[in-house]
């Protein structure tokens, strides 16, 4: 008997904890985070590791921004968790710690580390599962693990992200270190950001329309309420 939970099973445990409607422009970015969450969970090589947390949690924080109302982002998130049968505090605390970690670094020996060629002796649990990942052939590589990477190169440095010479370098010694495709990892990379971007210019069209939409409200409001002059007698 198959008892490996479905796609539906995800969707349907979603959203029975999370059931207030989700805006529009954003249900996409929820859905696909969902199921690309549920697709690793029951993949046999898949296992957790906080790089991966990272990547969950920034997705969801960049691709969140602006959502409407505020309160809800949380419920959002704790109900994907929950759908993919995690949980989600265990996400951001992993998150928070490494992304504490990435701040107090300097890039260079973040890269030294995050490639095995410098060992941080401060952090044994993080260090053994960079040593896991580099040296285990049926590592899972996923896209949210990328992501997390460079969420990680992003808090130590954001400058050095943005000049595409010095990030693919990076990338390149990371992926050497722990035995990834640099190529893999570069595309993913340059989707997310590619993504990111449409998702800002999406953001600024919606407000626009809710901006022009509002004006014809109140316009509308004051036309209705203008006192209408009576004809006088001779009219």
């Amino acid at each position: 008997m198959n008892n490996v939970r479905t796609v539906s099973d995800t969707k349907r445990t979603f959203y029975s904890l999370h059931t207030r409607p989700i805006n529009t422009i954003y249900r996409r970015v929820v859905e696909e985070l969902m199921v690309e969450m549920h697709l690793l969970s029951v993949n046999v090589d898949f296992s957790y590791n906080p790089i991966y947390a990272l990547g969950v949690v920034t997705t969801f924080d960049r691709f969140m921004e602006g959502y409407q109302p505020e309160r809800d982002k949380e419920s959002i998130f704790h109900a994907i968790c929950q759908a993919v049968e995690q949980e989600p505090q265990h996400y951001r605390q992993d998150a928070e710690r490494l992304q504490a970690l990435a701040k107090i670094l300097p890039v260079h020996d973040l890269i030294a580390w995050l490639g095995q060629t410098e060992n941080l002796g401060r952090y044994p649990d993080l260090q053994a599962q960079l040593q896991a990942i580099a040296t285990n052939p049926q590592f899972k590589y996923n896209r949210l693990f990328a992501i997390g990477l460079f969420s990680l190169l992003e808090q130590s440095d954001p400058d050095l992200v943005k000049d595409e010479k010095q990030r693919t370098e990076a990338l390149k010694t990371i992926a050497a270190g722990l035995h990834l495709s640099d190529d893999k990892l570069n595309k993913d990379l340059e989707l997310y950001r590619s993504n990111l971007e449409k998702m800002s210019q999406a953001l600024v069209v919606m407000a626009d329309m809710l901006s022009a939409d509002r004006k014809k409200r109140e316009q509308r409001q004051q036309q209705s309420t203008t006192p209408v002059t009576p004809p006088t007698a001779n009219e």
